[in-house]
């Protein structure tokens, strides 16, 4: 699977949670990596996003650097 076919996959799954800011998230993917980057506003928030790429196909590892800022 290319890297922007993935990293599409992802970006798709992401915005179709209404509970994510998916205008503050991005990611990055390359040979199955994925690196999730923004800023929610809970724990909970930057946990259901990395939980939610668990289950794309293509996906093999997950970092997240998502940033919580509660402002």
């Amino acid at each position: 699977m290319a890297d922007a076919e993935l990293a599409d996959r992802v970006t798709n799954v992401l915005e179709r949670n209404p509970y994510l800011p998916h205008r503050t998230l991005r990611c990055e993917a390359a040979e199955g990596r994925v690196v999730l980057k923004g800023i929610v506003r809970s724990y909970y928030q930057k946990q259901m996003a990395q939980e939610m790429l668990k289950s794309v196909d293509g996906v093999n590892e997950i970092e997240n650097q998502i940033e919580v800022c509660w402002l």
